[in-house]
């Protein structure tokens, strides 16, 4: 049995999730970004209940709907490819979106439009300039290896973009002091 999580975007939100479900006495779930699969002896609905109860109070919501679903899909997999992946980045998000969910790429397209009030190429986008907000916080990696780590095809063009998000330069950002980072589950 699965139970799909919206609002699940990070390592800590794996361990409330499973600290949530060892209370109940849920163990050797597997717990991972946007879902948890339970062990086919513990599905127990009174038990899987209490641990929606639970996740809810904790700020996270239970995913019904087979199309919130997929888009909590998509969104979990840029996540992770953007936030949470070592190598370069993609370009080519539309086939790995519908590689890894298996529709169509336009019908994903347009369903998360509608359903987000943004398209997924601008979900992408605030997702990668974050990623950027991040590297360039920490100051360890000039604009051109940002660039490149992020797959854009140059520090001008990641300097366009960043300007058009944000409002400011990414050398202009790295002299705030206050970064105005937002957490990554709060975008």
């Amino acid at each position: 049995m699965h139970l799909y999580i919206k609002n699940m975007v990070c390592q800590r939100c794996i361990q409330a999730v499973k600290a949530e479900a060892e209370k109940l006495g849920i163990h050797n779930a597997d717990i991972s970004l946007g879902q948890i699969q339970f062990p086919e002896f513990q599905t127990d609905a009174r038990i899987v209940d209490t641990l929606k109860s639970a996740l809810c109070n904790l700020g996270f919501e239970i995913i019904d709907n087979k199309k919130s679903r997929l888009i909590e899909q998509v969104k979990t997999l840029v996540i992770e490819k953007i936030h949470h992946h070592d190598g370069e980045i993609t370009n080519n998000w539309s086939e790995l979106i519908a590689a890894e969910v298996h529709y169509e790429y336009n019908y994903i397209s347009n369903l998360f439009s509608s359903m987000e009030g943004i398209t997924l190429e601008q979900f992408i986008i605030r997702q990668k300039i974050e990623k950027v907000k991040e590297l360039l916080f920490y100051d360890e990696l000039t604009l051109s290896e940002i660039a490149y780590r992020m797959g854009y095809s140059s520090a001008a063009y990641i300097t366009n973009q960043f300007k058009k998000i944000t409002g400011m330069t990414p050398g202009q950002f790295r002299k705030l002091l206050d970064k105005n980072r937002k957490p990554i589950d709060n975008l």
